[in-house]
């Protein structure tokens, strides 16, 4: 019924969504970044920790459905990147580990090391969570150092067939200049859309004034970083296949982007989005529902970049080791029959979508306000 182009087509789609639906719900960790900056007491603390609170499982849920449906779709990238890049994707993990812990225990009896050193790791796992995972993500325009050798999965003394070519195993794309400023623009997104739910959720007159002044900064700086980290990648040399033959193009993301007007449409539709929640929550005081916008276009505009990564004759994992070896939709999905079992699976997911939405809507009735958070023990 279906055939493999369009399932690993369809495929991508839906790994270019649950990226783009994983960079929107970084907020909490954004927002997590900012606790000692913007609360100034413990109450105000507690007020947005309480906040973020009721939203960071789906975060970790959104990171590993990520990870499962990319390993279930394109193994061969999940080999490689995951069991190759491992330090990257571990200290990525860790801090998120941080993230767990620091929610489940901060308040529990027994804290010898107060809950100001666990919001601490909080606010490490806002910064850095989404800075690796913006830097890991940019490697699919930048590349990588590894080599793939299928022929090896016979050899029954070393059936590897990803190598990694040194031995940072990841950790070489923190010196990759368009990678950090791609991965800081991912950070001061997460900032800036964890400050636009937090004027979503909080009803406090001194939190919103400080919430609307850091906002206006950081959404600047976020512009600036990710205007240039784009730049870098439009101007770059990109991985182009034609007939399984990988070479490099000059400028090849800016041609993918006017090959695919619909992905222009897309991209430029998002930025839009993200500009009108961040600037508009910024300059109208009585605006408090940018986050829609921004998580909107931040989605959207995700999707874009996955697309310019991945369609158009484009190697979405190049090598930079050897270009043969990089990864494409073709070369590295999983068989005909899997997706199309996966692909079936999939049609439930308006309806996990719909429950989301719903839990959403339960969990944020009421805003948190100073007389709840001091008059209940339902804190984190």
């Amino acid at each position: 019924m279906f055939t493999i182009e369009f399932l690993q087509q369809y495929w991508w789609v839906i790994i270019a969504l649950l990226g783009g639906l994983l960079v929107f719900l970084l907020f909490v960790q954004g927002a997590n970044a900012m606790i000692f900056v913007a609360g100034k007491n413990e109450t105000e603390r507690q007020m947005m920790v309480n906040s973020t609170g009721r939203k960071w499982e789906l975060t970790f849920t959104t990171l590993v459905t990520f990870g499962g449906a990319f390993f279930a779709s394109f193994p061969l990238f999940y080999s490689t990147s995951f069991g190759g890049a491992f330090w990257l994707w571990v200290a990525i993990l860790i801090t998120f580990v941080f993230q767990a812990v620091s929610y489940e225990f901060q308040n529990k009896a027994g804290n010898v090391i107060g809950r100001n050193a666990f919001r601490a790791f909080l606010t490490v796992n806002g910064l850095l969570g989404p800075f690796l995972l913006g830097v890991a993500v940019c490697t699919f325009f930048t590349g990588s150092e590894f080599t793939v050798d299928k022929s090896a999965l016979f050899d029954v003394a070393a059936p590897t067939i990803s190598t990694w070519s040194n031995e940072w195993h990841g950790l070489e794309a923190l010196g990759n200049l368009t990678n950090v400023t791609f991965g800081l623009a991912v950070m001061f997104l997460a900032i800036c859309l964890g400050l636009l739910y937090l004027l979503s959720n909080i009803r406090s007159e001194t939190l919103e004034r400080r919430f609307r002044k850091y906002l206006m900064s950081t959404a600047l700086v976020f512009a600036l970083l990710f205007v240039t980290a784009t730049a870098f990648i439009l101007i770059s040399d990109g991985y182009a296949v034609e007939n399984g033959r990988v070479s490099l193009e000059p400028y090849k993301y800016w041609h993918n982007l006017l090959a695919m007007p619909g992905t222009a449409a897309l991209f430029v539709l998002g930025v839009v989005l993200v500009l009108t929640g961040l600037f508009g929550t910024a300059f109208c005081k009585g605006f408090r529902h940018g986050i829609w916008y921004a998580g909107t276009g931040t989605v959207t505009t995700v999707m874009a970049l996955f697309f310019l990564a991945g369609f158009n004759g484009t190697a979405y994992y190049p090598s930079t080791t050897d270009l043969q070896s990089s990864l494409t939709l073709s070369n590295s999905s999983s068989s005909a029959f899997t997706l199309t079992v996966m692909t079936w699976v999939s049609f439930l997911i308006p309806a996990v979508l719909a429950y989301i939405v719903y839990a959403w809507r339960q969990m944020d009735r009421k805003p948190i306000t100073k007389n709840e958070i001091e008059n209940t023990d339902l804190k984190y």
